[in-house]
C-alpha cells in the first residue's frame, strides 16, 4: 500500500479567502511525482485547537506524512511549530546555533530601521530558533527555518513544517525531502504515473458518457483513478495509475482519441496557449479586442519568449476606437452593429495592417451584465482569426456565465481559433 499523506495549510488569511492558497496545489504535485498518495488537504485558521484538530484527523485517517504550511513567523499568532511539537510529544528546545544563523539573516534588515525595538526582535529571533527535540532543521530561505518532526512514539505521522511564503517553501522542499526522517516516512511509496488529456468543444457530461462506456469495455478500468474538470471552457481529464495499469490507460487514451477526434486537442497535457506559442514560431500575431479588454493579449504574452511572436494588441472598446485604431468604418458598425461577424472581421484585418502581423485574432461581444438586446443578448460574442494571406476562421456564440466567465472563456475560444488557423484546419464543428 502506498504512503498516504495530508497537507495542512494554516493561516486565517487563507481560510477567509483574503490570500489564495498556492502551496496546497504545488505540494500536491510534488507528492504525486514521488509516488505518495495525497489523501487530504485542509485549511485552518491561526487557532491552536483547530490546528491540532487537523493533525488528529489526519492521524486517525492513517496518514503517515503530514506537511504544514504557514505559521512559522515571529509574531504571536505564528503557532504552528508549538502545536506540532506538542502533538508529536517532543518538547521545544532552543537551538543556539540556529538562533545565531537567524540573527545573521536579520542583521542587515535591522540596519534599515533606526527605531526598531531590538529586544522585541531578539525575542522573535529566539522564538524561531525553538526546535522540537529530535527534529531535523531545514535551513531557512527567509528568516523562518523548517522542521521535519517524527512522532516520539513512532506511531503517528511524520510532520514536515514549512513556511507560508511560496518562494521560501519551494526553496526548502528539496532539503526536506532529503532528510532521513522524510525518507523513512515514505518507504513503500508507489511510483504513480499521471497523464492529462484536454478537449475543447464538448460538455463535461459527454466525457462522462464516454467513460461509462469505456468502463464496460476495458479490462482493469477500475485500476485507473480518473477525474474530469471543466476549466476555462475546456474539459480536462486526468488519469492516475500504478505501473501495472499502464496498458489500460493507453487503451483508454486510444478510445477517447477515436471517439472525440474532433475535440481532443492535447494528449500530453499541453495547454492551447503553449501550442499556439509553438505554432507561431517564425510568425507574428496581433490582437484586436473589445469585450475582453486586453485579456487575449495577456494570454498571448504569458508564455516566456512571447516577445518573439507577439506584435501588439489594440483594446478598441468604444466604436470610435474601433474606427480610429483599427480602421473599421462607421458605416459597417452602423449597418451590422459593433457585435457582429462583419465588425470582428474588420477588426482582425485592421490589426494585421496596423501591427504588420502574420496572423490576428479579433473579439467583440456583450459581456454584461448590461448592454444586451433581444437580438444580441448578454453573452453574444463574435471572433475572427485571420492571416496575412486572407484565410479566416470566424465564430459566433452565446457564451454562458457571468461577466468574468464570458470574458475569460472568450479568450479560450480565441486561442482555439488561432490554433486551428495556424494548423491550416477548418472551422470547429
Amino acid at each position: 500500500m502506498s504512503t498516504r499523506a495530508g497537507i495542512v495549510i494554516t493561516g486565517t488569511e487563507v481560510l477567509t479567502g483574503r490570500v489564495r492558497d498556492r502551496n496546497g496545489p504545488w505540494l500536491s504535485d510534488r507528492l504525486r511525482e514521488m509516488g505518495i498518495d495525497l489523501a487530504h488537504i485542509t485549511i485552518c485558521g491561526d487557532r491552536p485547537q483547530d490546528m491540532e484538530a487537523q493533525l488528529s484527523f489526519l492521524r486517525d485517517q492513517g496518514v503517515g506524512l503530514v506537511i504544514t504550511s504557514g505559521g512559522l513567523g515571529p509574531t504571536a499568532d505564528d503557532l504552528t511549530l508549538e502545536v506540532v511539537a506538542r502533538f508529536a510529544g517532543r518538547p521545544l528546545e532552543l537551538d543556539k546555533a540556529l538562533e545565531r544563523r537567524i540573527a545573521d539573516i536579520l542583521e542587515p534588515l535591522m540596519k534599515r530601521w533606526e527605531n526598531l525595538d531590538l529586544q522585541a526582535v531578539r525575542a522573535a529571533n529566539r522564538k524561531q530558533a525553538l526546535v522540537p527535540a529530535g527534529a531535523t532543521v531545514i535551513e531557512p530561505a527567509g528568516t523562518a527555518p523548517g522542521m521535519v518532526v517524527p512522532p516520539s512514539d513512532g506511531a503517528g505521522p511524520t510532520i514536515v513544517v514549512l513556511p507560508g511564503p511560496p518562494r521560501e517553501l519551494h526553496a526548502m522542499w528539496d532539503q526536506a525531502t532529503a532528510t532521513e526522517a522524510f525518507r523513512a516516512a515514505i518507504r513503500g511509496a508507489t511510483g504513480y504515473s499521471q497523464a492529462m488529456l484536454r478537449l475543447f468543444g464538448i460538455p463535461e457530461s459527454e466525457i462522462a458518457v464516454t467513460l461509462r462506456e469505456a468502463e464496460s469495455r476495458l479490462t482493469g478500468f477500475g485500476r485507473l483513478e480518473i477525474t474530469t474538470c471543466l476549466r476555462r471552457g475546456e474539459v480536462e481529464l486526468v488519469a492516475r495509475h500504478e505501473p501495472g495499469a499502464a496498458q489500460t490507460w493507453e487503451e483508454l487514451r486510444a478510445f477517447i482519441a477515436e471517439r472525440h477526434a474532433g475535440t481532443l486537442f492535447s494528449t500530453d497535457g499541453s495547454t492551447v496557449d503553449l501550442q499556439v506559442a509553438e505554432l507561431l514560431a517564425g510568425r507574428t500575431v496581433a490582437a484586436a479586442e473589445s469585450c475582453t479588454g486586453g485579456l487575449m493579449a495577456a494570454r498571448l504574452t504569458e508564455p516566456p519568449g512571447a516577445s518573439a511572436y507577439v506584435a501588439g494588441g489594440a483594446v478598441a472598446y468604444a466604436n470610435e476606437a474601433k474606427v480610429a485604431l483599427l480602421g473599421v468604418t462607421p458605416e459597417l458598425i452602423e449597418a451590422h452593429g459593433a457585435v457582429s461577424a462583419q465588425v470582428a472581421e474588420a477588426m482582425a484585418a485592421g490589426a494585421l495592417e496596423r501591427f504588420d502581423a502574420d496572423v490576428a485574432i479579433a473579439i467583440t461581444g456583450v459581456a454584461g451584465p448590461d448592454g444586451g438586446t433581444e437580438d444580441k443578448p448578454v453573452g453574444s460574442v463574435c471572433w475572427c482569426a485571420m492571416d496575412a494571406g486572407g484565410a479566416t476562421l470566424a465564430r459566433e456564440l452565446r457564451m454562458p456565465g457571468d461577466r468574468a466567465e464570458i470574458r475569460d472563456r472568450s479568450t479560450t475560444v480565441g486561442m482555439h481559433l488561432l490554433r486551428r488557423l495556424l494548423r491550416g484546419e477548418g472551422p470547429p464543428a
